[in-house]
């Protein structure tokens, strides 16, 4: 069995009605004066859970403007404002791009380094505050995971910074913050933490520890996706699949994704393509192509799915893409990257853009060249 690094929060609060033990765990450590990322619509639907926060004696400090997939300079003016007010703490609340924001706050706001020196595995040297993450979206895993994406405008290309330092002190997944997610947020973060799971399971560094994670997150969201986007207050779904998001995000720790996420980055840099809408076009073309070097793997994925088995592995395992796209369809995501305006004669850049996240690829369990990526690109148009 080879070698594993498990890295995760050291007190993880999941279930209806968790965010309103955060006053008690901040105030038992000391943490009283809080910088708090996030969004505006989150903000205003989350009033009165500050309000509370205030009430048990906490100095709330909102910045409410991470209502994007996040910039280098949106990063930037984050942090800006962060050194103004000196917090103890700093929270991420909300989607991954306000967490992925703070974790980064958080981590760099004493000036030892500058961002553009951490991108890539294990360049962070430290943090220099506390952090607490509470997921309003059932998706990213950020709140759980080591990792943190911005976009680099210049480059156009989401670019992932990876350490243990990014790990919060504290996860909130309270189930309750995701009943008000418009259906198409929920269709596109539940399915990209759907692929969090299976990319780790089918994976050459796939683990079993993290293996139990993978198809017990691909069973929960497997199942519940359609009703918690036709339903969004089915408190059952949106359990099942805030616990499929978590299980996804731990699994990026220790295994991490492969070459769905690095094929959909360059879909988000060039076309602001949502990222679980990137991953949900890619997919059923990444994994055909991945299904000839571990179709055992697939096949599990297929059974978790939900599928019958089949004749073989490889007959299981077809199932399963046809499901993948039914599961995608029935959650009113676009088919095609010419839905969301990604021209075919991008494709060629689109491939080499992809063919920069190494980090990524290493993880495929097929050699990806940029030819093929090339060929999964146009596949998907």
């Amino acid at each position: 069995m080879k070698p594993v690094v498990l890295q995760q929060p050291s007190r993880i609060l999941f279930g209806d009605g968790t965010v309103t033990q955060v006053p008690d765990e901040l105030t038992t450590r000391g943490w009283r004066r809080v910088f708090v990322v996030t969004g505006r619509r989150i903000a205003a639907a989350n009033e009165s859970t500050f309000a509370a926060w205030r009430q048990a004696g906490l100095e709330v400090v909102l910045f409410a403007e991470v209502d994007r997939e996040p910039e280098i300079e949106l990063f930037e003016t984050v942090l800006t404002a962060a050194r103004g007010c000196s917090p103890d703490v700093i929270v991420g609340f909300g989607g991954g791009s306000a967490i992925d924001v703070a974790k980064l706050v958080a981590a760099l706001l004493d000036g030892a380094q500058a961002v553009r020196e951490v991108f890539g595995i294990g360049l962070l040297k430290g943090r220099a505050r506390p952090l607490v993450c509470i997921a309003t979206t059932a998706g990213t895993g950020a709140d759980v995971s080591p990792n943190a994406i911005l976009l680099d405008e210049q480059e156009k290309l989401k670019k992932g910074v990876v350490s243990p330092f990014l790990v919060p002190d504290i996860a909130v997944c309270d189930p309750e913050l995701t009943h008000s997610v418009p259906p198409a947020v929920t269709a596109a973060t539940g399915i990209d933490a759907l692929v969090h799971c299976m990319e780790a399971y089918a994976n050459k560094f796939a683990h079993p520890v993290v293996d139990v994670w993978a198809l017990e997150g691909i069973r929960r969201i497997g199942r519940s996706i359609v009703t918690a986007v036709r339903q969004g207050d089915n408190r059952e779904a949106r359990a099942d699949v805030m616990l499929g998001a978590l299980c996804g995000g731990l699994c990026l720790g220790p295994v991490n994704t492969a070459a769905v996420h690095a094929l959909s980055y360059p879909l988000g840099g060039s076309y602001r393509v949502a990222h679980g809408v990137g991953n949900s076009l890619l997919m059923p073309h990444v994994f055909r192509f991945n299904l000839s070097a571990m179709p055992h793997r697939y096949a599990d994925i297929a059974v978790a799915l939900g599928c019958p088995r089949g004749a073989d592995d490889l007959a299981t395992a077809e199932a399963g893409l046809v499901r993948l796209v039914e599961l995608s369809r029935e959650c009113g995501i676009p088919q095609r990257l010419d839905e969301v305006g990604v021209p075919a004669a991008d494709i060629p850049a689109l491939a080499a853009a992809a063919m920069k996240v190494t980090r990524l690829l290493k993880n495929n369990p097929r050699e990806l060249t940029a030819a093929d990526a090339e060929a999964i690109y146009r596949a998907a148009t």
